[in-house]
């Protein structure tokens, strides 16, 4: 039905992905002490004519670490905000920055883990020359496989679009009813989400989306409707557990009447599943 290509979600791996081009600078946060408003790992790279990918703060950090990037010869790691020798920089929040300064990452590590989380939607890591966070984990982006129709379907595709979501969705016209979906798939990072009104189309997607790694899966309907679903299911032999895995009602907003507070609802509530996934949450 519909495709949307990744955008603003892609960030945590952006970084990474300029860091692959000859010149351009990584610096990584590889230790906070206080609070802070990204976690160990947050990543952004400086190209040599001081654009910037990626967002640590609120772009006073930035600009400094672009000037450490420039003036760097090899790998530091420099303590911004509270406890570091630089009086004249501080950050709003009180808080001390570890990062590490690398203005020559090795490329050929940079180009290897984005191709297994772009090309193979593997996890990768990325050897970092420091003591903080030796190893700097990534997972492929999120993904979403939607099925359905109407605007509820319509709502959550064009709200995960406008994100940056990838999306795939599939109405009717392109499904066989009874017929499991063809040439389809889901890894661990791929949410699943049911969107029927006639719930006659559902069982064999879930039967399908059941036998994937997919790290959510949810179907909308009231509760006859998720009572003669989960029945049907087990009579074809679906386990306890697998029928535990199916999200329904859906969402974080009980009781969602109108489609965009639907999409809303449903986005937030994968979008929370998957941020618990981060290797460096």
């Amino acid at each position: 039905m519909a495709d949307a290509s990744p955008g603003p979600w892609a960030d945590d791996r952006s970084a990474l992905r300029a860091a692959c081009e000859p010149g351009v600078g990584l610096c990584t946060v590889i230790g906070i002490e206080g609070s802070f408003s990204r976690r160990v790992g947050a990543q952004l790279a400086v190209a040599p004519d001081g654009t910037i990918t990626g967002s640590l703060a609120d772009g006073c950090l930035e600009k400094q670490l672009a000037s450490e990037v420039a003036a760097a010869t090899g790998p530091v790691v420099k303590r911004f905000g509270a406890g570091s020798e630089l009086i004249d920089f501080r950050l709003p929040c009180g808080s001390g920055l570890d990062v590490l300064i690398d203005p020559e990452p090795d490329r050929e590590l940079c180009r290897a883990a984005i191709e297994r989380l772009d090309g193979d939607r593997e996890e990768a890591v990325m050897v970092l020359p420091a003591l903080g966070i030796p190893m700097r984990h990534y997972i492929p982006a999120l993904r979403l496989q939607l099925f359905g129709e109407g605007p509820e379907l319509d709502a959550l595709v064009a709200l995960a679009g406008a994100a940056g979501v990838e999306v795939s969705a599939h109405g009717k016209d392109a499904l066989s009813l009874g017929q499991r979906p063809a040439g389809l798939s889901a890894d661990p990072w791929t949410a699943v989400v049911l969107l029927f009104h006639d719930h006659e189309w559902e069982q064999p997607i879930l039967e399908w989306a059941l036998d994937t790694p997919a790290f959510h899966i949810g179907a909308q309907g009231g509760f006859e409707a998720r009572r003669t679903r989960l029945e049907r299911l087990a009579q074809r032999g679906a386990a306890p557990e697998q029928l535990a895995r199916i999200r329904s009602p859906i969402g974080v907003i009980p009781g969602s009447r109108e489609p965009g507070v639907l999409a809303l609802s449903v986005l937030a509530e994968i979008v929370g599943e998957y941020e618990a996934l981060h290797p460096h949450g």
